[in-house]
């Protein structure tokens, strides 16, 4: 682990420094040499509050902060042990069974759509990241079933969940906001399909509401696509499947796929929009880490997507989002997608209220780590 977590934050010191040749001066900066120290501290040794509180400035794009502490690990009050306790014995084991019935009613759609059907396979040749059976690119009516049924069904299961209402709102920009640059001026009067949904990363709920919304595909580690239930809907969804345990060639071969995927879906109304969390994990969404470039070396448009995901309880949950218009990359942008990953951040952030971190998955791990310390005391 410690030297995974090394070599992480020479490249993530590497970015950094790219980051700010690009001129870009985040608010929130990693300190590699930190990350380091941190790294080499035994677990052993306990965690003060005024190092917990220090850590907590500096990895503050991972603080949650909720009635249940960090990593639900706080000093709960009485009346949140007494609110706990009865939804244990009542509310979960109702969602419990309710989100296994709409999981359940999915499959069986989704099975009795791909049947007597032939599942797309890449040809002999293609790569190897998506030899998995795909009905992501199915038509007719089992394409319009299978997408109806289940974005009004993952709808359904965040209502389970206590997510009642989601406040959506959208933003239109006037023709200064969009961009300086006249290749851009052409933006509003366009009305190209997007081939992929950028949005930030709070929590497993980020892909349910998606998926109610857009319907999208996305990546997931190979083994999705095999687990009960859960692997032919992976599959009608289209995702782009990824050995994660491969190391070798994994990276350059998923990008490729992902960026064909893009193209595909940008150029053709019937093939299933992607969907990117650019971030690479999650948040407590207040802010926002550097993107990875990988949805936008296609050059297509795309649409920026930010949420907040409010857990104050178990039995009123919230969601915020807000739909940005879809963005049109300048020449300058399609031929650069560092250039065109920045300037998308950039904007989500000011549209979002949120703040720019340049603190990655490193820092992350050494925060959650000094806070399994903390609870094992």
């Amino acid at each position: 682990m410690d030297t995974e977590l090394k070599n992480l934050n020479q490249n993530h010191a590497h970015e950094e420094q790219q980051q700010i040749d690009n001129g870009e001066q985040p608010l929130l900066k990693s300190d590699s040499k930190s990350s380091n120290e941190s790294t080499n501290k035994t677990p052993e040794k306990q965690v003060t509050a005024t190092e917990l509180e220090a850590m907590e400035k500096k990895f503050a794009a991972y603080v949650r902060r909720d009635v249940y502490g960090p990593m639900g690990c706080g000093e709960l009050r009485v009346k949140e042990k007494v609110l706990l306790g009865i939804a244990m014995v009542t509310l979960l084991p109702l969602r419990v069974v309710v989100g296994m019935t709409v999981l359940v009613i999915y499959y069986l759609v989704c099975r009795i759509c791909t049947l007597f059907s032939t599942p797309h396979r890449p040809e002999e040749g293609e790569d190897q990241q998506q030899q998995m059976e795909d009905y992501g690119h199915l038509g007719g009516w089992r394409r319009e079933v299978i997408v109806r049924c289940g974005r009004f069904l993952s709808r359904a299961m965040l209502f389970t969940l206590g997510f009642y209402w989601i406040s959506n709102s959208s933003r239109i920009y006037d023709q200064e906001k969009l961009s300086d640059g006249n290749d851009s001026k052409d933006q509003l009067e366009s009305s190209e399909r997007p081939g992929v949904v950028i949005s930030n990363h709070v929590s497993y709920l980020d892909i349910l509401y998606h998926m109610s919304s857009s319907f999208p595909s996305f990546v997931a580690k190979r083994s999705v696509g095999k687990l009960p239930l859960v692997g032919l809907i992976s599959k009608c969804l289209g995702c782009v499947y990824v050995q994660r345990e491969d190391r070798s060639s994994d990276f350059k071969g998923v990008s490729g796929v992902v960026t064909e995927r893009i193209k595909e879906a940008h150029e053709n109304c019937d093939a299933p929009l992607m969907l990117i969390f650019p971030e690479g994990t999650t948040t407590n969404g207040n802010f926002l880490l550097p993107f990875k470039t990988g949805a936008f070396r296609a050059g297509a448009p795309v649409l920026p997507v930010r949420h907040v995901v409010f857990l104050l309880c178990q039995f009123v949950n919230y969601m915020e989002v807000m739909e940005l218009p879809i963005y049109y990359p300048s020449k300058e942008e399609k031929d650069d997608p560092k250039l065109y990953a920045n300037n998308v951040r950039k904007l989500m952030a000011d549209e979002g209220n949120m703040t720019l971190s340049d603190i990655g998955l490193p820092e992350k791990r050494i925060y959650h780590a000094a806070l399994n310390a903390i609870a094992a005391v």
